[in-house]
């Protein structure tokens, strides 16, 4: 006999879990328990439920296994649900595990009581209550297999305080086994016809389902069929950008020359991306249903496919067994798109030159720096802002899963996912790039970074406002500034108090200094780096936005 809590912690163990994210909460005090006996996994103590939620679908992102968390009811769910929605556009394997209150309680609006299923089925992959101990390991087998299956994304399993508490006799259940689709002969069949057809082809990757193995073989393919490919948005780390078909990033700021690339292709070959607003510079480059370019789209769910795009071919499968599917094919007999590759290849070079921005701190030629300071292996993290359309346009990504970045435009995700890549990879550096308010959301979870004497550095970009909305602000309604400026504490001070290193940077000069400082710390680090506010975007100062919408009203 074993008490619930013990026979969920014995599923984790055995799915292999290593790590699981949690604010305690009463409602799962047996989880707890559980996991106090669960020793190959960790149970890591976060500082908001938020910051628990991110670091799980972090830990889900880099991993390619399920991030855990454990929150409790009412307002721990309500603080977990900016994480969860993370999971779900971003296409990333979670489980939360969510406490309830005890049965005989139930639908009387009992203590911090939530209705789990409706306020949760309408962003995850499926949601599910435990209502009997004995169905523990079932309910946290299908949770790992709907996780991980088709399209990724995040599970909810609720778990009422006096079922976890309850014992019973019930065997455990083996680790999920995940079908991986497979692409079918007259799939490759028809890949080969419509290349033999086409004049200017482009390949755009992303989405659910990679791995290092699979970047290399898709690289390799492109390669052999001399094939321009660009990454979808924050999927930069999906082909080494030194990579001589590498053409450059379809997201937010997306420079002019790619985005008519996208639009003057005549087929488009897309692996795992859905090819989302943000890809498709808010559709406008791929139309709605059906694409003027002859497109082949492939997905690991068959659902998503059709969803909104009509596809000439459309193929099920995951990228690794597309990956592995195309070494197979035909190249061309002569490389028929070299002059079009070269092109995008040139355009996106001169993309990635650092302009000057206004002001001592030239934010583009730090992150240039840093780039050439880290090993291939460094991961990058970041949340959203404007600062993050900076890093997105001058850092060469060149090794896998070395960005973690959120699709979904989630403030806040820098801290608490440079956390969880920390844990998940204890020999990489790891970098988070903040902007000050995006920092601010999350920043309590440096303290979890020094609980666990993590040595990561985070990069807090102070321009003094919230940017993008400042940005769109000026654009739409230029000079009537509203509910857009903030004024922020000494970030270096704020990190000290915690016990991290922390710095201060207000000239170009002062940056790597500051930053070997950091590194030779041997633990976390904050380096403020003040920059201009008229530094508002990589091509665009705010006065030059400003006067631009004044005189076009």
């Amino acid at each position: 006999m074993r008490h619930g809590g013990k026979i969920l912690a014995d599923q984790l163990a055995i799915q292999g879990v290593k790590a699981a994210f949690t604010v305690p909460g009463e409602s799962f005090l047996a989880a707890l328990d559980g996991l106090y006996d669960a020793h190959g996994v960790q149970t890591i103590i976060c500082r908001q439920e938020g910051g628990a939620a991110i670091m799980a679908e972090a830990w889900g992102k880099a991993t390619g296994k399920p991030g855990i968390c454990f929150v409790t009811r009412g307002p721990g769910a309500a603080n977990a649900m900016s994480g969860l929605h993370i999971a779900q556009q971003d296409s990333t394997p979670m489980i939360m595990f969510l406490g309830l209150p005890a049965s005989d309680t139930e639908d009387r609006e009992a203590f911090q009581e939530i209705a789990t299923t409706q306020l949760f089925s309408s962003f995850v992959k499926w949601v599910g209550v435990i209502r009997d101990t004995a169905r523990i390991p079932e309910y946290v087998s299908r949770a790992f297999h709907v996780a991980q299956a088709g399209r990724p994304g995040p599970v909810v399993i609720g778990l009422p305080e006096d079922m976890l508490a309850a014992s019973a006799d019930v065997p455990d259940v083996a680790a999920a086994v995940i079908p991986d689709p497979q692409p079918a002969a007259s799939d490759m069949d028809g890949l080969q016809e419509i290349f033999a057809a086409a004049k200017q082809p482009l390949m755009i990757v992303g989405g659910p389902g990679w791995s290092s193995e699979t970047r290399d073989k898709i690289q390799a393919f492109a390669k052999r069929f001399g094939l321009p490919v660009a990454a979808s948005f924050r999927c930069q780390d999906y082909i080494d950008n030194r990579h001589d078909n590498y053409v450059g990033h379809a997201g937010v700021g997306m420079d002019p020359e790619l985005a008519k690339t996208i639009a003057d292709a005549d087929t488009l070959l897309v692996v795992g991306s859905r090819l989302g607003e943000m890809t498709t510079d808010g559709y406008q480059l791929v139309d709605i249903p059906t694409p003027k370019q002859k497109l082949i789209h492939v997905h690991p769910s068959g659902d998503e496919l059709g969803t909104v795009y009509r596809a000439d071919l459309p193929i099920n499968a995951s990228a690794s067994a597309f990956a592995n599917a195309v070494e197979t094919l035909q190249s061309p007999s002569a490389d028929n798109w070299a002059g079009w590759r070269d092109g995008a290849r040139a355009a996106y070079h001169a993309s990635i030159k650092p302009l000057e921005v206004p002001g001592d701190t030239q934010y583009p030629e730090i992150i240039k720096q840093v780039a050439e300071a880290l090993p291939d292996d460094a991961i990058i993290c970041n949340g959203a802002g404007n600062y993050a359309a900076f890093l997105h346009r001058y850092y060469g990504y060149r090794d896998y899963r070395t960005q973690l970045a959120p699709t979904s435009g989630s403030m806040g995700y820098g801290v608490p996912a440079a956390v969880a890549a920390k844990l998940a990879n204890p020999s990489k550096t790891v970098i988070a790039f903040a902007g000050d308010g995006c920092f601010m959301m999350t920043s309590q979870e440096l303290a979890t970074a020094i609980q666990y004497d993590l040595a990561v550095i985070m990069v807090v970009i102070n321009n003094g406002m919230y940017g993008t909305i400042r940005m769109h602000q000026e654009r739409n309604y230029p000079g009537r500034v509203v509910g857009t400026e903030l004024h922020n504490p000494d970030f270096a001070a704020f990190a000290r108090s915690f016990g991290a290193h922390g710095e201060t940077v207000t000239a170009t000069s002062e940056f790597m200094p500051a930053f070997e400082r950091s590194l030779a710390s041997g633990k976390s680090a904050v380096i403020e780096l003040m920059v201009d506010p008229e530094a508002l975007t990589p091509r665009q100062t705010l006065s030059q936005i400003r006067e631009s919408s004044l005189n076009k009203s």
